[in-house]
């Protein structure tokens, strides 16, 4: 790599590397920081990832770096953590004036916060954005065609500065100012992969399951709303757009572990044979609790939160089945 990196990504699992090659297409020097001092090796020699993106001959002008002091002075850094740790991690940068893009979904166990939240606190300095949408890693790494959410907390301004680093011809972003209406989609998303995958592995019907991704769209629309997100935003790419493509392929971790869960396994086994994350898994209680905490009807995610704590995923959803019908356009919380 020569001359300074542009833009630096915060993490190499595979959402992480596939981003920094995604940046790179175009022959910019991109730096990614990983944790892992293998994967660090195998950037910087091989130009491959294969522990998170197996099969991907990674740009020649991305280098890798184990040490977050080498992000000093980048304008701009794409946050890929897991949601969990992202506190932490960035506690670790310098605090410094930039564009901080958090590509991470999901809520903070124990205090409820959404990332951006986590991210003003630890980086005060920086300007937040949210990228968003229905991606899986490996179709952007490959170049396939892709359309997200960019969600600018410093407006169109925010907006002219990052659409250049990050829009591809087959990388779509499409601007919005509702940070949090983007951040709730991409959670909530998430435990609703994980039921939609349950109907797969109890073996009840696309019947079924198509009418939990619409019954849970509607638990999305009360949640977002309540904590002040914009119905519009929740219905494009980064909300209904990413429930879809989550919802149905086992391509999604969060599926997968629904799937596991429904074939009777138990969850604290599959999360501890996970190489990879399925943050749904982590944002289901918490979400949750922040459900009940303010009488906002949520019964499909106290559903999946029930069975990942152990309760018997056909008796929590016969008890889904047995509760009273009532009109479809009911939007009481």
């Amino acid at each position: 790599m020569s001359g300074r990196p542009e833009i630096a990504v915060i993490g190499a699992g595979a959402w992480g590397t596939a981003l920094a090659q995604l940046v790179a297409s175009d022959g910019r020097n991109v730096l990614i920081w990983a944790y892992e001092p293998e994967v660090v090796e195998a950037i910087n020699t091989d130009q491959a990832n294969p522990a998170f993106l197996k099969g991907t001959d990674l740009a020649s002008s991305i280098r890798a770096t184990g040490d977050l002091a080498d992000l000093a002075g980048i304008p701009i850094l794409l946050a890929v953590t897991p949601a969990q740790v992202l506190a932490k991690i960035l506690s670790g940068l310098a605090d410094a004036p930039r564009d901080l893009v958090l590509c991470s979904k999901g809520i903070e166990a124990g205090t409820g916060r959404l990332m951006n939240d986590v991210a003003r606190e630890a980086c005060p300095a920086s300007e937040i954005a949210v990228l968003s949408g229905p991606t899986f890693a490996h179709e952007v790494a490959a170049g396939l065609p892709t359309a997200v959410t960019l969600a600018c907390s410093g407006g169109e301004a925010q907006w002219e500065r990052l659409m250049p680093a990050i829009a591809r011809p087959t990388f779509r972003p499409y601007y919005s100012d509702d940070v949090t209406g983007a951040e709730i989609g991409g959670a909530i998303k998430n435990v609703l992969a994980i039921a939609c995958g349950l109907v797969d592995g109890l073996g009840l019907g696309q019947n079924a399951r198509a009418a939990l991704i619409a019954r849970g769209y509607a638990e999305m629309l009360r949640f977002g709303e309540a904590l002040g997100a914009r119905p519009e935003t929740l219905a494009g790419l980064c909300g209904l757009g990413d429930l879809v493509l989550t919802c149905s392929s086992t391509s999604s971790r969060n599926f997968s572990l629904g799937i596991a869960l429904g074939e009777g396994k138990r969850a604290d086994d599959l999360m501890v044979d996970r190489t990879t994350v399925a943050e749904g898994a982590f944002t289901a209680p918490v979400l949750a609790a922040l459900a009940e905490d303010r009488a906002i009807a949520m019964p499909i995610v106290a559903a999946v939160n029930a069975i990942l704590e152990g309760e018997p995923p056909r008796e929590v959803v016969a008890a889904l089945l047995a509760r009273p019908l009532k009109s479809e356009q009911e939007r009481r919380p």
